[in-house]
């Protein structure tokens, strides 16, 4: 897997785990977050490796109709744009201080 997707993976996670049962919440924070491997989250559950693996590719799938219908990280991600972009044009302005304080304000939002 990608570090690209992994990364995509892990903020879905971040973003949609309390619609998650809590064995898909267990398994996803193990495998993304702990790096454990599919055989040591098997050992850990005393499943088969197969059903670690069908469990978290379900899950993966979950989380990305999540996305597909509620878009926060697409969204996130484009509030991220935008801030950095405005600390940019920010420099560049007289108030700065008041504007710099009215972006903190907006980043504590996610």
């Amino acid at each position: 897997m990608t570090l690209e997707k992994t990364t995509r993976l892990t903020y879905l996670f971040d973003f949609y785990q309390s619609l998650l049962t809590p064995k898909q919440k267990s398994y996803m924070s193990l495998y993304y977050l702990e790096d454990f491997s599919l055989g040591e989250i098997a050992e850990e559950y005393d499943v088969s490796r197969q059903a670690v693996y069908d469990n978290i590719k379900r899950t993966d799938a979950m989380l990305e109709q999540y996305e597909e219908k509620l878009l926060l990280f697409q969204k996130f991600q484009e509030r991220q744009k935008l801030m950095t972009k405005l600390r940019e044009f920010s420099s560049e302005m007289e108030n700065q201080q008041e504007f710099d304080t009215l972006l903190n304000e907006l980043e504590k939002l996610d």
